[in-house]
């Protein structure tokens, strides 16, 4: 018997491995694309491995594939990572990204390059489209330089701009939402969380549901294109993160506490670089999952005391 007909939309997502590319794969795959992934250190049978700093083997994948979509997820996205290795992270956030567009546009596929909040100065929130960026560290920098690099390179790319993400994480560390799980969960000791900088916590899902809505929207209009914002709309510091997973699981918050001083040590960090998606909305594009939803689902299975099933299934 033949085989299940093959999507003809193709999309191809680097990154794929990472928390956000997992999220972005199953999306599209799940809605009727032809989707590969391709990730590097974590690469599985399921992703091809591709170094996108190996410019033949990006062009390889690229023509080989055909895609009509290109998400580009994969970047170095650890602020203090990004200042310790700048040469390395510059690379990948900024050299590749350009060698990438080029190669859409050698295709001519639609490249989605997805970029941060931390472009932004975060002294006069929210944030436009339109509005001039002033990233405060290396981070912002090196991802403003690759928006450039691929508008420059191709003129058919959406830049996404979105804030701090979180999701089903196969580890607490992948996420600097998640990754307070333990020390919201040790309640035996006191800690102490920023609440000093607004955060906008964002799920991952739905991040990959508004780039299948705006590489589906743009396969019927070629004028969409330029850069876009997407974020959560629930406004917290990482201390009201923290209270909010705690509630979301039934878990004393009692032992957290609140540090209201502009942090000192690592990357300088925006107060608040909200972001307004009004563009994407007016397009009708987007998703929002509310927080003690998607955060009860992304920590389920790293919470120690089970005992809290029975609160849920009886």
């Amino acid at each position: 018997e033949e085989d299940v007909d093959v999507p003809s939309r193709r999309v191809l997502i680097t990154g794929a491995t990472g928390l956000l590319g997992r999220a972005v794969f199953k999306e599209f795959n799940e809605n009727n694309w032809n989707t590969v992934g391709c990730g590097y250190r974590r690469a599985q049978p399921r992703f091809e491995h591709v170094n996108l700093l190996d410019s033949i083997a990006v062009h390889d994948i690229v023509h080989d594939f055909q895609p009509h979509v290109i998400v580009h997820c994969a970047a170095e996205r650890r602020p203090d990572v990004v200042e310790g290795q700048p040469d390395a992270a510059s690379q990948l956030n900024v050299a590749a990204s350009a060698n990438l567009a080029k190669e859409a546009a050698g295709v001519r596929a639609f490249l989605i390059y997805i970029s941060t909040d931390y472009v932004f100065d975060g002294t006069s929130p929210p944030y436009k489209e339109t509005d001039v960026p002033n990233p405060l560290n290396l981070y912002g920098k090196t991802k403003l330089e690759g928006e450039k690099a691929v508008l420059e390179n191709n003129e058919d790319t959406a830049v996404l701009r979105i804030p701090v993400l979180y999701g089903e994480v196969e580890r607490l560390e992948e996420s600097a939402v998640t990754v307070m799980f333990d020390k919201v969960q040790f309640s035996n000791k006191s800690a102490n969380m920023d609440h000093w900088q607004q955060r906008f916590p964002t799920n991952v899902k739905d991040v990959a549901a508004v780039c299948r809505q705006l590489a589906e929207k743009r396969m019927l209009d070629p004028s969409i294109k330029g850069t876009f914002h997407w974020s959560g709309n629930e406004q917290m510091t990482k201390y009201e993160m923290a209270c909010a997973i705690a509630d979301a699981f039934n878990l004393p918050s009692s032992h957290l506490r609140p540090i209201t001083d502009s942090p000192v040590v690592g990357a300088l960090r925006p107060k608040n670089a909200q972001l307004d998606c009004s563009k994407l909305e007016m397009l009708g594009i987007g998703q929002r999952t509310p927080f003690r939803a998607g955060i009860r689902e992304s920590l389920w299975p790293f919470l120690v005391d089970k005992r809290w099933r029975q609160t849920v299934f009886h």
